[in-house]
């Protein structure tokens, strides 16, 4: 786990034989549904701001961020947030 933080980071080397998966992946399509991501507000996982993956979505698009100290799994920490982004997409 630590050497998949590092690769993300940029600080190690990623396995060779998967580098054309990697470059299959990022190249991938748009997302055309309508969507709802969910950040919590203690997640202290490296991640990227949402601004930086919004352009991946081409339909209705909404990034929140769970208040709470919530931290990165969601489901588990925020049910009830989690469980409304679940009904609220599907009246975008």
């Amino acid at each position: 786990m630590i050497h998949n933080y590092r690769w993300r980071l940029g600080l190690a080397e990623g396995e060779p034989e998967y580098d054309d998966w990697e470059k299959r992946l990022a190249a991938g399509p748009v997302i055309t549904v309508p969507t709802i991501t969910l950040e919590g507000d203690a997640n202290g996982a490296f991640h990227s701001d949402s601004s930086a993956y919004a352009k991946q979505f081409s339909g209705k698009y909404a990034h929140q961020i769970v208040k709470g100290g919530v931290g990165h799994n969601l489901p588990q920490e925020a049910p009830q947030a989690f469980a409304q982004a679940v009904i609220d997409v599907d009246a975008f």
